[in-house]
C-alpha cells in the first residue's frame, strides 16, 4: 500500500492504547490508521453537531417554541415545600 510515512514519539497513555490495539491483532501501522480515521470522524461529527446546536440556536422560531415548552413545563411542576 502506497502512503506516507509518519513518525511520532509516544508517551505512556500513547504507549498503552498502541499496546491494547496491537493485542487485538492490530499491526501498529494498522492501529494508527485506524486511530486517524476514527479521530477525524469523531471530530467531523462534532462540527456538524456544533453547526446544527448554532443553527437552533439562531432560529426564532425554534427558540419561541423552545420558550413555549419550557413554560409549560413550569406549569406541570408542582411547587416544591421548602
Amino acid at each position: 500500500m502506497p502512503g506516507r510515512t509518519v513518525r511520532a514519539r509516544l508517551d505512556s497513555p500513547s504507549e498503552e492504547a498502541l499496546r491494547r490495539l496491537t493485542a487485538s491483532g492490530l499491526t501498529e501501522s494498522q492501529a494508527v490508521r485506524l486511530a486517524l480515521i476514527e479521530t477525524s470522524e469523531r471530530a467531523r461529527r462534532r462540527s456538524g453537531l456544533r453547526a446544527e446546536v448554532r443553527a437552533l440556536r439562531d432560529d426564532p422560531l425554534d427558540t419561541a417554541e423552545r420558550l413555549a415548552l419550557l413554560s409549560d413545563l413550569d406549569a406541570l411542576t408542582p411547587e416544591l415545600p421548602e
